[in-house]
């Protein structure tokens, strides 16, 4: 069954009826634990923005089976360490949903956390294969494809596109940026294109001097780097700056506006895998103009995804009540027609489908579809 959400334009203010953290006797409330300290707090505010804006528009709709939505906003800094923490507290405030984690080396062990008390929760920005592969959850879910699915969907485009003879890659050595760099490596090497060198860099350096001489010995055609874009953002600037210029590739994680700070004109012609564009659907007009009502920008690799988590769940809660495993079981037996397209999900809560394109950024960070 597909699920249709009524999608509604408002003149209102729409963020003011949003609440983030007061207690309200019939609310249905909703999780959000995101970075909003440290260097990722850009993916945090757009996963946010995607889920404010949709409670926004469903509490002003009416809300939840007669209850508005209340968001609980808590920070886990996209920090491992952070994680249980983090999840406990969407427990402790009460919440039996949630729109959880942007990072997968923050999700993997908040996982647990929601299975064992029953949760809900929707990851709109973890990837990696481990969220879901580990312990193949029943409340967890994502909005957005895994990395053996991103993997391979950059590895096509390198072999059918750029046809390089040679391509170099590197990544950060942790969860999400050597899980991805290895399934385009994997991917590539089917493609029969020329893995020249996989090999890891220390998040935190200040200097990669001595991987761009490794890099200028070997004369790669393509660097691809998995990982964020603190270390990416140094690689450009440093490699630029020594005479490497050659074409660089990464995933969503690096697509970050702070590279451009970081990279500065070295960023010209980066190409990164990102969700594609939903805003350009016609059918997510209103959606777009509620962001713009809020004052929040739609415009990025998170938000939509963020924003079909919260139709999922609340469509979930319509149809079954506010059972968290009566929810989850409905989760996995229907299809949801969300802003960024039809949503199915497998037997581990991953989506059966989900669209990646390749952008490609100038000098100053605007990125293109390609």
């Amino acid at each position: 069954m597909l699920f249709k959400f009524r999608t509604l334009s408002y003149s209102l203010a729409l963020g003011a009826l949003t609440l983030a953290g007061a207690a309200h006797a019939d609310t249905i409330k909703i999780g959000i634990p995101q970075p909003m300290t440290g260097p990722s707090t850009q993916y945090g505010d757009q996963i946010q923005a995607g889920a404010l804006t949709a409670i926004d528009v469903i509490n002003a709709a009416g809300g939840v089976q007669g209850k508005q939505l209340e968001a609980i906003l808590i920070d886990d800094g996209c920090e491992p360490k952070q994680a249980v923490p983090a999840a406990n507290r969407v427990v402790n405030s009460g919440a039996k949903f949630a729109v959880a984690h942007a990072c997968s080396g923050t999700t993997v062990p908040a996982v647990n956390v929601y299975e064992s008390e029953g949760i809900v929760a929707i990851t709109p920005g973890a990837t990696s294969p481990a969220v879901t592969d580990t312990i193949k959850p029943h409340y967890f879910f994502r909005t957005i494809g895994r990395d053996d699915q991103q993997g391979p969907f950059a590895a096509k485009y390198i072999a059918d596109t750029l046809k390089p003879g040679k391509v170099a890659i590197l990544h950060d050595k942790q969860t999400y940026g050597s899980g991805v760099a290895m399934q385009v490596r994997d991917a590539l090497q089917k493609h029969d294109v020329n893995v020249a060198l996989y090999e890891g860099i220390n998040v935190g350096d200040s200097d990669y001097s001595a991987v761009i001489t490794k890099l200028k010995g070997l004369n790669p055609d393509l660097i691809y780097f998995g990982g964020y874009h603190a270390e990416l953002g140094l690689l450009l600037r440093q490699a630029r700056e020594q005479g490497l210029n050659v074409q660089f590739m990464g995933p969503e994680g690096v697509a970050n506006q702070d590279l451009v700070a970081i990279a500065g004109p070295a960023i010209e012609g980066l190409l990164v895998t990102l969700p594609a564009d939903f805003t350009k659907r016609p059918e997510n007009a209103a959606a777009v103009k509620a962001f713009q009502d809020a004052k929040r920008d739609p415009d990025g690799a998170f938000q939509m995804p963020a924003y079909a988590a919260v139709q999922i769940i609340a469509a979930g809660i319509e149809a079954v009540g506010e059972n968290p495993e009566k929810v989850a079981d409905y989760m996995h037996a229907n299809a949801f027609d969300t802003v960024i397209g039809k949503v199915e999900y497998d037997s581990k809560g991953d989506l059966k489908d989900f669209e990646f394109a390749v952008f490609e950024w100038d000098k100053d960070g605007n990125k293109t579809q390609l």
